[in-house]
């Protein structure tokens, strides 16, 4: 049985050919084949499309109005087709990422190098947030995936941990002497306190371990960003809780001091997430699996650079 659409092609190449032999041929199809489709189309329409002659067909006026639609139809479907070829061939296409400035400088960067080299033609969006932001564009579509801080408790998002952080509390040159003796939650609460805002997962982490100790923070300043923190330490405006991982230049340089904790901080998780219930697009896919191979080759090599 031959579609309606299947019947349009055939109508189209026989226009084009002016008989119904040479058609046939170019269609890989017998000529009372192609015959009896035209009869089938010229039956379902109510009109006459052909004008039928011993030297081959011709177009009637209603055959030569339908050929212009029908041409113009398949033209178009033929380019969607081509475009289809073209996103799954990674020739063309978007990839949609939510993810934090920080997470973005020290993590993201060498895995958008990699995904830009292999697909220069993928455009690439951020979206900026926090994790629970990040969670709201997923669910609303406004992104494909988002990285962000993990712990992350939703049943409707696939969590994949990619690698590990260590939240610590730092100085600047004030308060250097503290680093040179291990301190106990309680000592910390006696100074002034530098934090992530509230909303922030990573505060929200820390602030919970802390709150299940017994342990209640009154942050002396909240803040919008890491770096901000971490130059609110430097200029002695109190203790900072960062990310140890994030910090490293700081660390490094002399310019923040790491104090010694009594009790350390549990580590956490920066990661991936997506929504289940929707495949991803060949793009994202192909995103993922540069992030776990890489990621894949540091725990064979820890000395891989990624």
């Amino acid at each position: 049985m031959i579609g309606k659409l299947d019947l349009y092609r055939v109508f189209s190449i026989v226009a084009k050919n002016n008989s119904f032999s040479s058609a046939a041929k170019d269609l890989y199809m017998t000529q009372p084949a192609v015959s009896q489709a035209m009869m089938q189309l010229e039956k379902e329409l109510g009109t006459r499309l052909f004008n039928r002659t011993p030297k081959g067909v011709t177009l009637t006026t209603e055959g030569s109005l339908l050929y212009e639609y029908t041409n113009s139809a398949l033209g178009l479907l033929d380019a969607g087709e081509e475009k289809l070829l073209e996103f799954k061939n990674l020739t063309t296409g978007q990839l949609k990422i939510g993810v934090g400035d920080t997470i973005s400088r020290f993590f993201l960067m060498p895995y958008l190098e990699a995904f830009h080299t292999m697909y220069p033609n993928i455009k690439l969006q951020m979206l900026n947030g926090t994790t629970s932001e990040i969670c709201n564009f997923i669910k609303s579509g406004e992104v494909d995936i988002g990285l962000c801080n993990f712990p992350i408790e939703d049943p409707t998002l696939q969590l994949t941990a990619c690698t590990e952080v260590q939240d610590i509390f730092v100085c600047g040159e004030k308060y250097k002497t503290l680093a040179s003796k291990s301190i106990s939650f309680e000592d910390l609460l006696k100074f002034p306190l530098i934090f992530l805002e509230k909303k922030s997962n990573s505060r929200k982490y820390v602030e919970d371990y802390l709150f299940a100790r017994g342990i209640h923070i009154e942050p002396e300043f909240e803040l919008g960003s890491h770096d901000l923190v971490l130059e609110f330490a430097r200029s002695n405006l109190g203790i900072a809780c960062v990310t140890k991982e994030f910090s490293k230049d700081y660390l490094q340089r002399g310019l923040l001091y790491e104090l010694t904790l009594i009790e350390s901080i549990p580590t956490r998780s920066i990661g991936m997430c997506y929504l289940k219930s929707v495949p991803l697009s060949r793009a994202t896919l192909k995103f993922v699996e540069i992030i776990e191979q890489k990621q894949e080759r540091k725990r064979i090599n820890p000395r891989f650079i990624q």
